[in-house]
């Protein structure tokens, strides 16, 4: 086996490595045909000077301007927050056109996965009836129908309301008694249930409200959603009629079925939530009926997000994200890159890589607007690196963000989307949304994320509701650490073993198993269904 080697240049114009292993003071290493002496101990993941620097130097990774030196740095010597600070080179506007020749797919172009066709021509991984509230006053109400639901269908469980939905089932399956159904006679085990809460509906400001109905009405339109059951007070900002218009403005034609109830018109809870039990019985029995069918890849619509980063996701499993971004949009599907603050300091490149001029202006208008909301609420993108994060040697938002923004990999940018936009566009597209992992990945999946992509260096538990979150690793010790949310390890793209392409067509195997249901994430299986509406201005 080849020896490990100890450092990596990420870019041939760097002028800083990356450690991959522990270094030790005074250890020399023989680096790009030059002897490189380590001024003091290095932990991997860290970064170390090729040259030295003094106070105000620029300081390069991933080819663009990740920071400047705040103190003397010798060549050989450990980048940290104590000698480098944030910068980023400032953008205006497009500067050139950025040529892309798209990656061979002769042995992709004729696969299909096995998914759920809506009546508007979208594919679904998954089949899904969702139940959610309008306001946080019906969360209650909600966790009620969870547990008659969620219950009755998996576990014996003694409720009236259960009762009344296990003689619905009986009366299908033939069954007498009152011992629950058993899993043979579920109706329903081509469908699930899942359930929403949420803090959001009332208080506030009114545009709160108004961006929630857009997200929620991006959920219902989600082609993993068979149809939804969803609860309204009456009295709150988030009216039934703004939800609609949301709904109609996103897909007009919709035929899905939505079943809306207002509880201060219809009286007493029991009358209520007798009636969501019946009606939702029917409509979900319906639902069960659409069966997996073959689907061109075309249909993938794909969330690139990452969370938990440390100083191997640029390297390893973030461009695997972005090899097989390459590969779905030359496909014809669609791939989401978000998480806006942690593309700063990468957005000359971004801008050109637009296929439209409006698309690149578009984009750094709303950077523009985020990094101005963030400075007004007394922070600042140059915070944006969590005590993880720099622990792990992401030291600043740009070398963190020249890193994150791996995942997009080099397609054209096709579109650009503000929050609560249903993304409309194949190939790659940009997304406004903040940094914050669960914030992210609800915003992907309302603009209709079919799947869900998610690198992490430190381990990230999170998944989403309707969207399975695929888990990838960084680094092997965190894959055989947390083994138990981690789906994917792409370590051995650090340790030499494996290339970024041979771990991008694994994944895109994997993508394809899980999105035809043959192979369950992690997040699914551990039931993490985590949903947080981003409240705008007050998150990075």
């Amino acid at each position: 086996m080849a020896t490990q080697k100890k450092l990596i240049k990420v870019h041939p114009t760097d002028n800083v490595a990356v450690a991959l292993v522990n270094l030790s003071a005074g250890e020399v290493i023989d680096f790009e045909g030059s002897a490189v002496t380590v001024e003091s101990d290095v932990k991997m993941k860290h970064k170390i000077a090729m040259v030295p620097f003094n106070v105000g130097d620029r300081i390069i990774m991933y080819g663009v301007l990740v920071g400047k030196a705040s103190a003397k740095i010798e060549k050989g010597g450990l980048l940290s927050t104590a000698n480098v600070k944030h910068e980023s080179d400032k953008v205006t506007g497009k500067t050139e056109t950025i040529g892309w020749t798209a990656p061979n797919i002769d042995k992709w172009k004729d696969r299909t996965f096995m998914g759920y066709h809506r009546e508007d021509g979208q594919v679904g991984t998954e089949n899904v009836w969702l139940f959610f509230p309008l306001v946080f006053c019906e969360n209650r109400n909600i966790e009620i129908l969870k547990d008659i639901f969620e219950k009755e269908l998996m576990k014996p469980k003694e409720n009236d309301y259960q009762l009344l939905l296990r003689s619905l089932v009986k009366s299908e399956t033939g069954g007498a008694g009152n011992e629950a159904a058993s899993n043979d006679a579920n109706l329903f085990n081509n469908i699930e249930v899942k359930f929403i809460t949420h803090q959001g509906g009332c208080g506030g400001i009114r545009q709160d409200s108004h961006s929630l109905a857009k997200l929620l009405a991006g959920y219902v339109n989600n082609p993993n959603v068979a149809g939804a059951t969803v609860l309204s007070l009456g009295c709150q900002n988030l009216q039934i009629q703004i939800f609609k218009d949301a709904l109609d403005a996103i897909n007009p034609n919709s035929k899905k079925p939505v079943l809306i109830y207002d509880q201060q018109q219809i009286g007493t809870i029991e009358t209520m939530l007798s009636s969501v039990v019946k009606d939702t019985f029917e409509a979900i029995k319906k639902a069960n009926e659409v069966q997996r069918t073959p689907a061109p890849l075309s249909k993938l619509k794909i969330g690139l997000e990452c969370g938990g980063s440390d100083g191997f996701s640029g390297i390893s499993a973030n461009p695997t994200l972005g090899v097989t971004s390459d590969l779905l949009a030359a496909l014809g599907g669609t791939t989401i890159l978000s998480e806006f603050p942690e593309l700063c300091g990468v957005e000359q490149e971004l801008v050109n890589r637009c296929v439209e001029d409006e698309g690149g202006e578009r984009f750094l208008e709303l950077m523009k607007w985020y990094e101005k909301t963030v400075v007004d609420a007394g922070s600042g993108f140059d915070m944006n690196p969590s005590p993880g994060n720099i622990k792990d040697g992401l030291i600043t938002d740009a070398m963190k963000s020249a890193g994150a923004a791996k995942k997009g990999g080099t397609s054209p940018i096709t579109g650009v989307f503000d929050y609560g936009e249903y993304i409309s566009k194949p190939g790659l597209t940009l997304l406004c949304t903040p940094g914050n992992d669960v914030e992210c990945t609800t915003a992907m999946v309302g603009s209709g994320a079919n799947m869900v992509l998610f690198t992490t260096g430190l381990g990230t538990p999170t998944g989403n509701p309707i969207a399975p979150v695929v888990k990838i690793s960084s680094n092997t010790d965190l894959a055989k650490k947390m083994s138990d949310i981690i789906d994917i390890d792409t370590g051995g793209i650090i340790t030499g073993e494996k290339s970024i392409d041979e771990m991008a067509d694994e994944m895109l195997e994997f993508i394809i198993d899980v999105a035809s249901g043959t192979i369950k994430t992690k997040a699914a299986i551990l039931n993490q269904n985590d949903f947080i509406p981003w409240k705008r201005g007050v998150s990075l």
